[in-house]
């Protein structure tokens, strides 16, 4: 076999073993795709269905329900108001699909609840078939702690979801301070520095420390640059 012969059956063994390459390569690409397509269905319509109904036909797709809010709706009671993803979407095997389920059309009108306590409004509330939801503070005198300041929905209303959230009235927190550091002072020294900024100390324990001079403080809660108030607990560990 002459040079150029030789060059040529090498020549066409590569592009032999390439072509086979490649055509093993798209294979595997197909199947792949094809087996991900096949862990995949289409989202059913749910909407007007009920709760048992949608539930069987997810399952029979290989998908899961889930239950993500209840409003009301001219649906009746635990029907499909809403679902998610919409129908068609393709989704994977062993997805959730969420779904609002409809309490029926609504027949109560929210009450007045702004200056009740928020006791009082959960209690009304109750009594009535709605419920307390997303509960705001804002800070305010306390005069006016712990009242309802605003609602939604507004009273008198129908609204498609049976909780009303509230704005609640809450007393101006407490001024806040930066806890000293004590750790080394001497116990008459913290004391004063502590009372003449309207602190005192809650407990006093005595540990022998040899390490430390008679009387030098050797622990405090709370620790050092700790933010407290004049509620705040303060605890010194003294050398004996």
């Amino acid at each position: 076999m002459s040079l150029r012969e030789r060059i040529e059956w090498v020549f066409r063994v590569g592009l032999l073993v390439f072509i086979l390459a490649a055509t093993a390569f798209l294979s595997a690409v197909t199947a792949m795709r094809f087996a991900i397509q096949g862990r995949e269905v289409t989202m059913p319509n749910l909407v007007g269905k009920t709760s048992a109904d949608a539930l069987a036909i997810l399952q029979g797709r290989g998908l899961q329900l889930k239950v993500v809010d209840r409003v009301y709706s001219d649906l009746p009671t635990n029907a499909v108001a809403r679902q998610s993803p919409p129908e068609g979407e393709r989704m994977k095997v062993g997805q959730n699909a969420h779904v609002v389920l409809s309490l029926g059309p609504q027949n109560v009108t929210t009450p007045s609840l702004v200056g009740e306590s928020l006791r009082v409004a959960r209690i009304q509330l109750l009594q009535i078939g709605l419920q307390l939801g997303e509960v705001t503070t804002y800070a305010a005198p306390a005069t006016m702690s712990d009242t309802i300041l605003q609602q939604t929905p507004l009273p008198g209303t129908r609204a498609a979801s049976p909780r009303v959230d509230l704005l609640v009235a809450q007393g101006e927190a407490p001024a806040s301070y930066i806890m000293p550091w004590l750790v080394g002072m001497s116990l008459p020294d913290a004391d004063r520095l502590l009372s003449s900024t309207g602190f005192k100390l809650s407990k006093t324990t005595y540990i022998p420390s040899p390490q430390w001079p008679k009387g030098a403080i050797t622990e405090q809660t709370p620790e050092p640059g700790s933010r407290i108030t004049s509620d705040t607990s303060i605890e010194m560990v003294v050398a004996q």
